[in-house]
């Protein structure tokens, strides 16, 4: 995070005697990243954190890669995945890599009987249908559609959702993810020239304290696998804390996109990024204002990074029978561009209602066995001339 937040009664000073209103110690700890040299905040407990009464067993969660090297262009029909009841099963892995889980999910019901806690990885939730609340150890966030939540790795949560139709795209990061650097000063400030600023991320509030004793099930992902643990104490019993490290939410409709007179390349709706891949936000905007520009992108060459862009609304232009919950794959080694048409009817054009998130990953991708239920295989055809298709 790039600024402090304050939530509950925390102590003068830290590593400090805090006390109860009975005179015991609350009990302090340290939620950091990247050893003692990343983001941190300093949390206050009612009861020691640390109190596992059972370990019930584990199951495997990795996904099933289905092809593993490859060089076709993929469409993915996103609302095809099965809504399921519970928060955890609903999400399906469709891409993958030693980086990063590119993840859709269809849940319909709020995680009632555990809690949940990525130990490998920051998660980013896009909200595309949906509302309710995230809550957390470090206090909760109501959410909509359109918001991202971003989860650091170790964060204790539930997410509750207001009805049964929810859809979110989820990106699992084994790296921070951090806003982009180049819109930020060197005390981490966001620039002028920044998309979006500090007003627009929403912090915490609503800080749950529960002083209670019993048996609470936390299900833990470590290493592509989830671990039923119970401990003895509610994992939600927090009177305070501070720093930088917490979740907090973005709203994609927060983002103010830059123009030119020309077409401007996709780093310029950069959101987020890590050292392994970014994130972008394609939003609602106008278009190019040179008297002959070409609104249109041109083709450009995926030698670098596999790019993946997921449709959330609007009339995406520069895509031939593209809807809403559909996500493209160009892998990295061929190049990739406008769809036959699209160039010619974007001249002229002077805006755009388009809604689309954009991953561009470092490393290939792989395709899992989900992604193949809802792959298109003949989308890789569809730049031919009409009369060349078979």
């Amino acid at each position: 995070m790039p600024f402090y937040h304050k939530l509950g009664k925390i102590p003068h000073k830290r590593h400090t005697i805090f006390r109860k209103p009975d005179g015991s110690l609350y009990y302090e700890q340290l939620f950091g990243t990247i050893g003692f040299d990343g983001m941190s905040s300093n949390l206050y407990h009612e009861h020691r954190p640390t109190q596992v009464k059972e370990i019930k067993g584990s199951y495997d969660v990795t996904p099933k890669v289905a092809v593993g090297n490859n060089l076709k262009s993929y469409r993915f029909r996103g609302f095809q995945i099965t809504p399921h009841p519970d928060y955890l099963q609903s999400r399906k892995p469709v891409l993958t890599n030693s980086d990063c889980d590119i993840i859709l999910a269809s849940p319909q019901g709020s995680t009632e009987d555990y809690f949940y806690k990525n130990a490998d990885a920051d998660e980013l939730l896009f909200i595309h249908k949906g509302t309710g609340k995230l809550r957390t150890h470090l206090g909760n966030l109501d959410f909509k559609y359109g918001d991202y939540l971003l989860i650091p790795r170790g964060t204790i949560y539930k997410i509750d959702f207001d009805d049964e139709d929810n859809r979110l795209f989820i990106v699992e990061s084994r790296r921070p993810i951090y806003t982009p650097k180049r819109y930020r000063n060197w005390f981490g400030q966001l620039l002028e020239h920044s998309p979006f600023c500090e007003r627009d991320l929403r912090q915490p509030h609503e800080l749950e304290t529960n002083d209670e004793k019993g048996d609470f099930l936390i299900k833990i992902k470590k290493q592509g696998k989830i671990f039923d643990m119970v401990y003895a104490t509610h994992p939600f019993d927090v009177v305070g804390y501070d720093g930088y490290n917490y979740p907090y939410a973005f709203s994609i409709h927060d983002f103010e996109p830059i123009t030119g007179r020309i077409h401007q390349p996709p780093p310029v709706h950069q959101t987020f990024e890590t050292d392994a891949f970014v994130v972008c936000s394609f939003c609602p905007r106008k278009y190019d204002y040179h008297p002959e520009s070409i609104p249109a992108p041109y083709s450009h060459s995926n030698i670098d990074s596999d790019e993946v862009l997921y449709y959330v609304d609007g009339d995406f232009m520069s895509r031939n029978d593209i809807e809403a919950g559909h996500i493209s794959l160009h892998p990295a080694g061929i190049p990739h561009g406008p769809h036959p048409g699209a160039v010619e009817r974007s001249i002229g054009q002077v805006e755009t209602e388009e809604l689309a998130v954009m991953v561009d990953t470092f490393k290939p991708l792989k395709l899992t066995e989900d992604a193949m239920e809802i792959a298109d295989e003949t989308y890789h055809k569809s730049w031919l001339e009409e009369e060349d298709r078979e």
